[in-house]
């Protein structure tokens, strides 16, 4: 046991940065056709910007800026229109299959992302977490995690929270691996896209809700 929680460390501390830079910039490079023909499709279909940016909690929950292909217009002014409303057809497919993510890559070779840890929330939600819930800030959040392929943003808030606890408890070499590979899988099932009756998730408001 004593082995295992070392090694465990090893990876925490030095392995798992090493991993995430390695297969970012192998992605990034194998993918930049792609990201291209994926960025034009954005620009004609929403316009410009094509990339959607929002601040979010990283590690020790200190925010950063997060990249996304943006799959929504721009509200128009005075109008209130929902989300669901506001996502281009374009925009479905990319959050369907999760391509408007890939930007994140960007993301993880700055260090601001994993490639596996709880997903980065909303800043505001900082100060509803329980102290056992904020333990998920104890590791950089990441592109996928344990709750992503256990059913992602159909899961009620207090067993995604539960989950991103338990891989903060237990991250290793071995767990990540398993969550890349299984996340492949959750990605071409379109598994977990959104909550029932909402285009992601409800507002997280606290005390597990």
């Amino acid at each position: 046991m004593a082995e295992r929680t070392h090694n465990g460390s090893f990876y925490r501390r030095h392995g798992k940065r090493w991993l995430d830079l390695t297969l970012a910039l192998l992605l990034l490079a194998a993918l930049a056709l792609p990201l291209l023909v994926i960025g034009a499709a954005v620009l004609v279909s929403s316009g410009r910007p094509v990339l959607f940016r929002q601040r979010r909690p990283g590690l020790g929950g200190e925010p950063f800026t997060l990249y996304k292909f943006r799959t929504m217009r721009e509200p128009e002014a005075g109008a209130a229109h929902s989300d669901a409303a506001r996502i281009t057809t374009v925009g479905r497919l990319l959050r369907r299959t999760s391509l408007d993510e890939l930007p994140e890559l960007w993301n993880v070779v700055r260090g601001d992302l994993s490639l596996v840890g709880p997903r980065p929330l909303l800043v505001r939600y900082l100060d509803r977490y329980s102290p056992r819930q904020r333990r998920r800030h104890e590791v950089r959040p990441g592109i996928t995690g344990w709750a992503q392929i256990h059913g992602r943003n159909e899961l009620e808030w207090e067993e995604r929270l539960e989950r991103d606890v338990w891989y903060v408890e237990n991250l290793s070499l071995g767990l990540d691996l398993r969550i890349l590979a299984r996340t492949v899988g959750a990605v071409l099932r379109g598994q977990g896209i959104s909550a029932p009756g909402h285009a992601t998730m409800p507002e997280f408001r606290g005390d597990g809700r």
